[in-house]
């Protein structure tokens, strides 16, 4: 998330203009016009000088971000279910202490990301997303979840350590099932491409601009 800095001044000054005014009204008087001028004067400098000496802090916030839409009811729909599992596994990572299913995480929540996120540039992919969304996704939050829970159980024992062991193993099966489930979105673009070289290439072979096909030598 993008951060913003937020100075905020300290109360101290306000407090020393108050003790100030206090202290003046108990030792001097107060009923000329000028006594009023000293103690307005004394008043800003105790803030001039309060200030100097206590100016504050600033402190950076993160400024949520609108996620991205459509603008179909669905697809956000889905969308808004993909940033939920993506929260929801980044947080999971957070409270997990193993380095190595930290890594594992980090790159299973990235592709998972942008698997949803193709949505935006290709909604004819609802399906296959829709069908990642409710079957993979939730039984690797399911398993990450138990993986967790005995993590943090703070027991140890044969049961506990061979689930730990085979949900780490999973991981790396579920890392590559993820990269390959994102690379068969492009499939149709991938399909697209090729047909348009194809066409392309009868063409210039008919206009006789072309003499072999693309990526070959046109030297005899």
């Amino acid at each position: 998330m993008p951060m913003i800095e937020i100075k905020k001044k300290s109360v101290l000054p306000v407090y020393a203009i108050a003790v100030v005014w206090i202290l003046y009204c108990l030792i001097f008087p107060l009923y000329r016009t000028w006594h009023f001028a000293i103690l307005a004067c004394s008043g800003v400098l105790a803030y001039v000088v309060f200030s100097l000496i206590f100016p504050g802090k600033t402190e950076r916030i993160e400024v949520p971000v609108e996620p991205e839409r459509t603008g179909d009811e669905l697809i956000d729909a889905l969308l808004a279910e993909g940033e939920k599992g993506v929260h929801e596994m980044q947080s999971l990572r957070e409270t997990i202490s193993d380095e190595s299913v930290r890594r594992k995480l980090l790159e299973i929540i990235s592709v998972t990301d942008n698997i949803f996120k193709k949505l935006l540039i290709e909604p004819s992919a609802y399906k296959q997303v829709k069908r990642f969304a409710d079957y993979y996704l939730p039984t690797t939050i399911k398993l990450l979840h138990t993986y967790d829970r005995f993590g943090q159980s703070g027991l140890s024992g044969e049961n506990i350590t061979n689930t730990r062991e085979q949900i780490e193993a999973a991981l790396d099966t579920i890392l590559g099932s993820y990269k390959k489930f994102f690379d068969s979105l492009f499939a149709s673009q991938a399909l697209d491409i090729e047909t348009d070289i194809e066409v392309l290439e009868t063409i210039l072979k008919r206009d006789g601009l072309l003499d072999s096909g693309f990526g070959q030598s046109n030297r005899k």
